[in-house]
């Protein structure tokens, strides 16, 4: 152990050797205090003023370009040239996506993985050797201006000198004084809203716009594509609307709250209620679906067909259909239908239709859920349609393609047909017509009419406090993110709908021999309801046999092949919804997304029907309300639904049917 005294001595030295330290520190405090600051000359940057990339051995050239329209705004478009193109057609798609994230899917050399995303039919455009242009529409992302979604066009909704189809004819103008590697030629194409797009483009088309082909696009917001069906509200775009619309580069994204949103809609009650809740109503276009629920002016003007019907026909168009599409399922066909009588020389206007989801024909079309396809039907259609078409209009020196005025794929034969028109023609359905499938008592389904013995009508209870779902739970939001399914629920199996005590579900017999149906369904309900208002949801399926060999998970399946809703206040006018008169029997006629399908042989008909599709469309209260955005919890009531079936007041589905090739 140590002493006291060899204790003392080393705290003694301690504490000196502390205040000496103390006093160097204070000298030099003094010191800092009295001396400059020492300057010194800092590394040279590493990083250039102005980075300029080398791309050595890249395949095109990008440039970005600001665009000016004729009212001072400027729009910001992505340029991919092929390098060393020389008199190459532009292909231009206008998109309120991110221009720079379509055409920037990858950090490589090569055009194909540049452009390999939604909305670029990639094959066609590195294959074909096109300028690709892809552009923000206005109030969008890197473009000028104030966004509105489906600017209508100028008129009574638009008092603005602008609208899509001046934007398309200025930024054509623009391209082709301004790409020195064109040959004054331009096509535009794009899906869903950007399918909208090149129909805006038909309205006053520039010279040099020499083809268009609208995929899927929207077309009438209110009788069958994005906003509501047939007056009833798709409350499930309530995410698109906000990712989309409330901030310019879709910063906002919707939050989760639910695993299943079926109990996030349920727990909010309105979808005018969640709106509220989750602040929609700051966004324009949310309070305008909210003052517009019936087919009113606001809708009526600004639907596409009815506009086109009215203007002349000027360059060759391609729509292109998909039969499950999930979102736009009215508009190709109804664009078609509105401009077809136009085309007098019959080399202007065609139609394909395949068996896709919304966009599928751009990805890989060899299969949809369940259902397996003879071969990659997207690519197929790209190839032997897109590209000839494309080409044919586009390049100097292409031959005529050899693309007939409608292709359409035969689901259930699993086949391409080729037709002069869409329906079929007389000449071509030989004898084919409409046929009534009628909803018979015991919940059969018949081509005979019902007769003495059938009874009056089958009834369900419609309760809104138990929807009925359009999918089996836990429903995912509507979205193409990783392990989503949303794409696929038109193909979904129906048997458990068709359990329920709420959903009636009439089947036919086997059948002998085929039937096929090619055109629009249309559903003609004679029914009642207890309460004072009533959706009506008809579903055509197709029932499997009981086994299926080779691909045993589809025995039993029951696939929609067909299916729509109808709001029943909406009964006697789109235009002003009128309380339901209880317990009458009514009738309801409107008509189902077009199907060209064979139920074979061994398979039989059903027909579904039910007065709810929860979450996909908002719940109908069943009592009458003005406005069903703003239903109370007190509003929403069970009602006895009874459909009728007897002579007098039968039931029944027009089914097209035509012979089976």
């Amino acid at each position: 152990m140590r002493s006291e005294r060899d204790r003392f001595m080393a705290g003694a030295c301690s504490r000196a050797f502390l205040l000496g330290l103390a006093a160097l520190a204070g000298t030099a405090s003094a010191q800092d205090e009295t001396k400059p600051p020492a300057t010194y000359k800092d590394l040279p940057s590493e990083t250039p003023a102005k980075f300029e990339p080398t791309n050595d051995g890249f395949d095109h050239v990008r440039r970005e370009v600001m665009i000016p329209m004729r009212d001072g705004v400027k729009l910001h478009t992505a340029l991919l040239v092929p390098k060393g193109a020389k008199g190459a057609p532009i292909l231009l798609t206008r998109t309120p996506y991110d221009a720079k994230k379509l055409t920037s899917h990858a950090e490589s050399a090569h055009l194909g993985p540049v452009l390999n995303g939604y909305d670029n039919a990639m094959d066609v455009i590195v294959e074909g050797g096109y300028v690709r242009a892809v552009q923000d529409v206005r109030g969008k992302h890197g473009s000028e201006g104030d966004y509105v979604v489906n600017r209508p066009l100028r008129g009574p909704l638009n008092s603005t000198p602008v609208d899509h189809a001046t934007d398309t004819w200025d930024t054509i103008d623009w391209l082709v004084k301004n790409v020195p590697e064109s040959n004054g030629k331009v096509g535009i194409l794009g899906i869903s809203y950007d399918g909208f797009l090149p129909l805006m483009g038909l309205v006053d088309p520039h010279p040099a716009l020499k083809v268009s082909v609208p995929m899927n696009p929207m077309v009438d917001g209110w009788v069958g594509d994005d906003w509501f069906h047939n007056g009833a509200f798709r409350q499930l775009n309530v995410t698109w609307i906000y990712d989309q619309v409330a901030t310019r580069k879709g910063e906002a994204k919707w939050w989760t709250s639910h695993h299943d949103v079926y109990d996030m809609f349920m727990q909010a009650g309105s979808a005018g209620e969640l709106g509220r809740r989750r602040g929609l109503d700051q966004i324009g276009f949310w309070r305008k679906l909210t003052e517009h629920p019936a087919y009113d002016a606001f809708w009526r003007e600004q639907a596409v067909d009815k506009l086109l019907t009215k203007r002349p026909l000027k360059v060759p168009v391609m729509l292109v259909h998909s039969l499950w599409d999930q979102e736009d399922i009215y508009g190709a066909p109804a664009v078609y239908k509105a401009i077809e009588p136009k085309d007098v020389d019959n080399d202007k206007v065609f139609l394909v239709m395949g068996p896709w989801y919304h966009g599928q024909e751009i990805a890989d079309g060899s299969e949809l859920g369940a259902l397996k396809f003879h071969a990659d039907t997207a690519r197929e259609f790209r190839r032997n349609i897109l590209a000839p078409f494309l080409a044919q209009h586009l390049k100097d020196d292409a031959p005529k393609a050899d693309v007939a005025p409608v292709t359409a794929f035969e689901t259930g034969t699993n086949s391409w047909r080729r037709m002069s028109a869409w329906p079929p023609r007389a000449e071509e359905a030989d004898g084919g017509g409409p046929r009534r499938l009628y909803l018979r008592s015991g919940l059969a389904l018949s081509f005979d009419a019902p007769g003495a013995g059938d009874a009056a009508f089958d009834e369900y209870v419609s309760d809104p406090a138990k929807p009925v779902p359009f999918r089996a739970r836990p429903i995912l939001p509507m979205g193409y993110a990783q392990g989503q399914t949303w794409s696929r629920w038109l193909v979904d199996d129906q048997r458990e709908a068709s359990g329920r005590p709420d959903v009636l579900a009439f089947v036919s017999e086997v059948l002998t021999k085929p039937v096929k149906v090619a055109g629009e369904p249309v559903a003609n309900l004679v029914a009642s309801t207890s309460g004072g208002d009533s959706d009506w949801v008809v579903k055509l399926i197709d029932v499997y046999p009981d086994e299926v060999a080779g691909q045993a998970e589809m025995g039993g399946y029951q696939l929609m092949v067909s299916a729509d809703i109808f709001r029943g206040r909406y009964r006697e006018s789109l235009e002003a919804a009128k309380p339901i008169a209880p317990d009458q029997a009514l009738a309801y006629r409107f008509a189902l997304p077009t199907a060209n399908h064979v139920f074979l042989p061994g398979h039989r008909l059903m027909v579904q029907v039910q007065s709810s599709w929860f979450p996909l469309y908002d719940r109908n209260p069943q009592t009458f309300v003005p406005n069903i955005f703003w239903a109370q919890p007190r509003d929403y009531a069970k009602a006895t639904q009874r459909v009728f079936h007897e002579l007098g007041r039968m039931s029944f589905v027009e089914l097209p049917v035509v012979p089976s090739h």
